[in-house]
């Protein structure tokens, strides 16, 4: 991750690995979420700002995992 992409909170969202390690595509976790593509696409891409619990245990649901899987904090 490139200085510019670093977010200030130093929080990293791991959306895309999971994806990856599950074979499913943002489209698909989104109409199963019921969250817009572009709402996902802004938190895969470290860009968001705020994320409501209810939308991050969807998350975890639909892929299975912890919250501490999906979102990382980055030291460094």
């Amino acid at each position: 991750m490139t200085p510019a992409e670093a977010d200030v909170s130093g929080i990293h969202c791991r959306l895309d690995a999971l994806l990856a390690d599950r074979d499913m595509t943002l489209t698909s976790l989104a109409d199963q979420v019921g969250v817009s593509i572009v709402n996902l696409s802004v938190l895969k891409n470290d860009r968001a700002k705020a994320i409501r619990f209810s939308t991050l245990v969807a998350i975890c649901d639909v892929l299975d995992c912890e919250v501490g899987e999906l979102l990382v904090r980055e030291r460094g």
